[in-house]
């Protein structure tokens, strides 16, 4: 029986073939090779869309997270570049006053606005203006090995980060593992997603009037319980280096009992090829703090835009709303869950995942931002170092913040 996929190809193949032949335009587009969609899935949709539009070719590029602010700049810099690029909830304002994406407000379409999940709309917009479409959905969920738990004695995963403690703890004292927990707190935005999801579970904020924030109460405390948890050695002593990748290695080869990481961990770490630990994965949304709060989440969601150097902004928003579109997002759910509402109810995308359904309905609605300023890259920096130089020992966690929040910001 054909999958979801060949069916979207054939379907649309047989559109393209009623298509009058005309001259080719070429589109180039910028992607994000790290978690969410596979390169692999990427490149199925795109040639999808160019079966169907076949006066239109796409050429992809892949970056790690991390060069995907930078080229994307680099490029509007030289004037020439990409017409489509992935970008982060974090940088529609830096985007929109440096006049990098375009103002798409007046494309959306009415069936847009009512079908896709309200929250999700926060992660393109900046001062009531759109500047895409949302496309990867995501925060960070705690992951478990069940396995481990039950040998444990542990009935239920923890439901807070004190709880977490104590059952690594307990772990450790049976000599199932020595270091149950691995994070990705090298020095990157990985972290800084790590660190948002204590913020929002301590009831932290980054910013208050516009002045840094995060060196005082549910700031300072979540840093503290990321340096204890590390000194204590529940933490696995690699995660000051590691990024998500290294975090599902680590999780699927059985050396660790819970995991911080994003959405598309669930199904890989399931996927027998893939992983050690395939039918022991479990999932629950990012705990709470006993008076604080009942789960922790990240907004770690993503779109698609249109750089204002493009020379074909319609083809490129037809190739947009091709990839953010309801029935690209649904049969290719595994490793991202779609921005849909109604995708919810359908069994082809909620079949063999319901866990991870579950803890998405609730962790998706609990999604703490990381601060919209045009600043967001220069704050984000100096939390990295402060974490790192804190996680090390080169200065206390009030230390490390104070000097953060006082570097300019």
């Amino acid at each position: 029986m054909p999958n979801k996929q060949t069916l979207l190809v054939a379907m649309l193949l047989s559109t393209a073939l009623t298509r009058p032949a005309v001259a080719e335009t070429t589109l180039n587009a910028l992607f994000m090779a790290q978690a969410a969609y596979s390169e692999a899935d990427v490149r199925a949709m795109t040639d999808a869309f160019t079966a169907a539009n076949p006066e239109v070719k796409v050429n992809l590029e892949f970056v790690p997270y991390e060069g995907l602010h930078d080229k994307t700049l680099l490029a509007l810099g030289s004037g020439s570049g990409y017409d489509v690029v992935l970008f982060d909830v974090i940088w529609p304002a830096e985007f929109a006053e440096n006049k990098v994406l375009v103002d798409v407000t007046d494309r959306i379409t009415q069936e847009m606005k009512d079908g896709v999940l309200p929250g999700a709309w926060t992660t393109v917009e900046f001062d009531g203006k759109r500047y895409g479409m949302p496309w990867i959905l995501d925060t960070k969920y705690l992951f478990y090995n069940k396995d481990i738990l039950a040998q444990a004695g542990i009935a239920a995963p923890p439901a807070t980060w004190a709880e977490l403690s104590q059952q690594a703890q307990a772990i450790r004292d049976k000599g199932l593992l020595d270091h149950p927990i691995v994070w990705s707190w090298a020095q990157a935005e990985a972290a800084i997603c790590d660190y948002t999801t204590l913020v929002s579970a301590y009831g932290g904020a980054f910013l208050a009037d516009g002045k840094p924030a995060f060196q005082t109460d549910g700031g300072l405390e979540a840093l503290q319980y990321m340096v204890d948890s590390y000194n204590s050695g529940l933490s696995n002593p690699n995660s000051k280096e590691y990024l998500e990748e290294d975090v599902r290695r680590v999780f699927q080869n059985g050396e660790a009992a819970f995991a911080l990481n994003w959405t598309y961990m669930y199904n890989l770490a399931n996927d027998p090829k893939e992983s050690k630990v395939a039918g022991k994965v479990g999932v629950v949304p990012a705990p709470g703090v006993e008076g604080k709060s009942t789960v922790s989440a990240v907004n770690g969601s993503m779109g698609l835009g249109i750089t204002t150097t493009s020379q074909h902004p319609d083809e490129a928003w037809s190739y947009i709303t091709f990839m953010t579109s309801q029935a690209t997002q649904n049969a290719y759910a595994r490793l991202s869950l779609p921005i849909w509402a109604g995708s919810y109810d359908d069994p082809a995308v909620t079949a063999g995942q319901e866990d991870m359904i579950a803890a998405a309905k609730v962790g998706l609605a609990a999604m703490y931002p990381r601060p919209t300023t045009p600043g967001y890259q220069e704050m984000s920096a100096a939390l990295q170092q402060a974490i790192q130089e804190a996680l090390l020992g080169q200065a206390s966690p009030a230390d490390a913040l104070s000097a953060a929040a006082g570097g300019g910001l």
